[in-house]
């Protein structure tokens, strides 16, 4: 497993950009795919996007794609979630988290993540 801690979230005004970051411990890091999942007041979880350990895919929430960009550097054990265009209904708890080999739709699923973090608070005013 690898120890995840989440960083960058903050208050921006809505149509606005924030980069939120994920830096990861353990010398794995790179066989993990990783996700950012994010939590409204009140709401269940919800996956937003997905990287697989190779770096060949990325996947995207509907309601985030062609706004957020996950990337990774794998020299740096860090992976990130480039938010654009931001909306209040974006706003939320992100989480990083990380799964093993993971891949496809398989990654779409918050019960396959071995690692969590604590998550970071992203605000989107009007």
């Amino acid at each position: 497993q690898v120890q995840l801690v989440e960083s960058g979230g903050g208050l921006v005004q809505a149509g606005g950009s924030l980069r939120v970051s994920c830096a990861a411990s353990g010398r794995t890091f790179s066989l993990y795919a990783m996700g950012w999942f994010r939590r409204a007041p009140g709401k269940e979880r919800e996956f937003a996007a997905a990287i697989t350990w190779s770096g060949g895919s990325t996947y995207y929430a509907d309601s985030v794609k062609g706004r957020f960009t996950i990337s990774r550097d794998n020299a740096k054990n860090t992976v990130y979630l480039r938010m654009n265009s931001l909306k209040p209904e974006d706003t939320a708890v992100y989480y990083c988290a990380a799964r093993y080999k993971g891949y496809g739709r398989n990654l779409y699923d918050d019960a396959g993540y071995e690692s969590w973090g604590q998550g970071t608070q992203v605000t989107v005013s009007s």
